[in-house]
């Protein structure tokens, strides 16, 4: 078979860069039956020169300068494994104007300005692929716009953070609180020093609201996802939701409905008979419903040195076999509707909530009231607890706007007989 060399550059060596190379080197013999053609990295953008000699076989590849990069035109692809916003985005842009495809697993950037790189990408006839920005090591990006580009999907759903399950899972088999379980993620490398959008819901959000545009061909930014994080569960929730057959999960849930896009991300109640009810630790899973598939999920790791890098080095041998066969940029923008994104108090969901609540007559009587008087309906109330002067009382609803929800809430909130309202937590389906 006749040798072609596709060269590419590597921006950042760090977790990730650092799997990318190590793949890429491992990849090496088997790369032309595979391609018919050779990746080879020509150079890897780095802070630290001698830092990053000692990660490399031949150090001559390594550049602080991103001129280095931008004005070689033998370098084909650039594979952004940075993080962050800039200069990330400006070395994206400024690769795809000159004509460079680009691979990344930057999902805060194209969370935000997915649009305006995929157009660029598309003006100057370049590939910008982008699989290792959701769900790590597992296949979803490219299965949504071409394995399944046959069905109009209707629901996309998911545990698309590891360390939040991580955290979830301890709560859940041995029942740990949730500041014990986050200290022990710490411990363990799961949760990052500062944990924030990890237990917030931000980067779940991140990676939905990209899954949202793809499976449902309409813009979806990461301003458009309701968040909402997981410190507020308790070990008492998880365990008065496993005695109702439930588990519970911080899951994304997009869903395209006749009234519009509905994107959020909060912790959820789920049958324990369903299959992300069985996904633990750091695992992810999408679940994805189509009208000609039916029910699919996608399972694995979803973060990590290797898993990451595996997504990446997929994408790099998708682009070489396009320049091999002279056909990049076959696959662009796909958000070709204009679709409306719903509300969160517009959505419909059930809830669990849990009072504390005086002891005495009436009281049962005065939250069925204000749930009702709130288009509330009740579908069970249980008293889990009681003191000589409290009692503790769980409510599940039927299927409710929110907003109606949130206005028995605050009504609540205010009446006397109520001490506290110490969990409200979706439940899912209709």
């Amino acid at each position: 078979m006749e040798k072609k060399t596709i060269q590419v550059a590597l921006l950042g060596l760090g977790t990730v860069g650092t799997g990318v190379y190590k793949v890429l080197q491992n990849q090496r013999e088997e790369m032309l039956s595979k391609l018919g053609a050779e990746v080879e990295i020509k150079r890897i953008l780095v802070r630290n020169l001698e830092k990053a000699a000692k990660k490399v076989e031949d150090d001559s590849v390594l550049t602080n300068r991103w001129e280095d990069i931008i004005h070689d035109d033998a370098i084909s692809v650039v594979i952004e494994v940075m993080g962050g916003m800039e200069p990330a985005r400006t070395y994206i842009m400024e690769a795809l104007a000159a004509g460079k495809h680009v691979v990344t697993a930057n999902k805060d950037l194209i969370a935000v300005d997915g649009k305006e790189l995929l157009d660029m990408a598309g003006t100057h006839h370049s590939d910008l692929l982008f699989e290792a920005a959701v769900a790590g090591g597992i296949p979803i990006i490219r299965p949504l716009k071409q394995c399944l580009a046959g069905n109009h999907i209707t629901e996309v759903m998911g545990i698309i953070n590891g360390t939040t399950n991580f955290i979830l899972t301890k709560m859940t088999e041995e029942g740990m609180e949730f500041e014990e379980a986050l200290a022990l993620a710490t411990e363990l490398g799961y949760a990052e020093a500062d944990p924030t959008a990890d237990i917030e819901g931000y980067d779940a959000g991140r990676k939905l609201a990209i899954m949202a545009s793809i499976a449902f061909n309409s813009r979806v930014t990461f301003d458009d996802v309701y968040t909402e994080g997981i410190a507020k569960i308790t070990a008492k929730d998880i365990k008065y939701a496993r005695e109702m057959g439930c588990d519970i999960k911080l899951l994304g849930v997009a869903r395209n409905t006749d009234t519009g896009i509905e994107v959020r991300v909060h912790p959820m109640l789920i049958p324990s008979a369903h299959p992300l009810a069985s996904v633990k630790d750091a695992f992810n899973a999408v679940f994805v419903h189509g009208d000609a598939v039916g029910d699919t999920m996608f399972y694995g790791s979803g973060a990590g040195e290797m898993p990451t890098a595996s997504a990446i080095v997929g994408d790099v041998f998708d682009i070489a076999r396009n320049i091999r066969y002279q056909c990049s940029g076959r696959i662009s923008c796909t958000c070709y509707k204009e679709l409306p994104i719903k509300q969160i108090g517009d959505i419909r969901s059930r809830y669990f909530l849990r009072m504390q609540v005086d002891d005495k007559p009436g009281v049962l009587a005065s939250v069925a009231s204000v749930l009702a008087n709130n288009s509330v309906s009740i579908a069970q109330v249980i008293q889990k607890a009681k003191s000589s002067e409290t009692a503790e009382i769980v409510v599940i609803t039927d299927s409710v706007e929110e907003r109606h929800f949130n206005d028995s809430l605050a009504i609540f909130q205010g009446m006397s007989v109520i001490r506290k309202i110490s969990s409200v937590i979706r439940v899912y389906g209709e």
